[in-house]
């Protein structure tokens, strides 16, 4: 959620470095692991993020994040969310854009998962969301927002061609949190979780056809599945995946 600067996910894993560094980093704190990303999983991942003590500080539908020990970065690691991509791929095309965070790395993991560290945001909520308000208001007329936006909506239309189960791109306050004193833009885009899971069960065969099995395995451990799914609908989806298995 491609020019020859992208790599489509659900062929390959790839790793994505970007120069801009964290500021803190260079005071000598400490920064992002030295691990080998693309040979473990997103449960392999968290742990060892976890030992070294970064905190959990949120979860989505689709990924963890946790925050590093120092507080400047989060790690957000997914099992399975190839629409998170597009979002990468914005934020290097538009490097150093005030309305995107700061992406210090981007890597593909074993089955199909990915971890992406990146400046820490917050939410905007009460009671700092009046302070934010102009800012937003003014989005209109700003070149660095509609920067983004042409970027983004080019990068949809992408995506939407070679993703299956392709979902959207929203570029509005719903995706707005803040680095400090300034809006940025998370998340933007989405796949179509329901209509993918719901093939999964019909069809699952049709879903490793369009997407790679390599590229799926952890498919059901994405956070919203444990959260929102009733025991019945969740034994439904392991019923269908272990049917394909054999």
């Amino acid at each position: 959620m491609v020019d020859a600067s992208r790599v489509n996910p659900l062929h390959r894993a790839s790793a994505r470095r970007y120069g801009a560094a964290v500021p803190e980093l260079s005071a000598g704190l400490p920064g992002i692991p030295g691990l080998p990303w693309e040979s473990l999983s997103h449960r392999q991942v968290l742990a060892e993020l976890a030992t070294r003590g970064w905190v959990p500080c949120g979860v989505g539908d689709w990924a963890v994040a946790l925050r590093s020990p120092e507080g400047t970065l989060v790690a957000r690691v997914c099992p399975f969310d190839p629409a998170y991509w597009a979002f990468v791929d914005l934020c290097r095309e538009c490097a150093g854009n005030r309305w995107l965070p700061r992406i210090e790395l981007a890597v593909g993991l074993e089955g199909g998962g990915s971890v992406v560290f990146l400046e820490f945001v917050a939410p905007v909520d009460h009671p700092v969301v009046k302070q934010f308000a102009a800012q937003w208001q003014a989005r209109a007329d700003d070149p660095e927002f509609q920067e983004v936006s042409r970027a983004a909506r080019r990068i949809d239309a992408e995506y939407r061609e070679s993703t299956p189960w392709w979902g959207r791109c929203d570029l509005d306050e719903a995706h707005i949190f803040r680095v400090g004193a300034r809006l940025v833009l998370l998340d933007v885009y989405c796949m179509a979780g329901g209509e993918l899971y719901e093939a999964i069960v019909q069809d699952v065969a049709r879903v490793h056809r369009r997407i790679p099995r390599e590229r799926t395995r952890y498919a059901l451990d994405i956070p919203y599945i444990a959260r929102e799914n009733s025991t019945a609908e969740i034994l439904a989806l392991r019923t269908a995946w272990a049917r394909a298995a054999g």
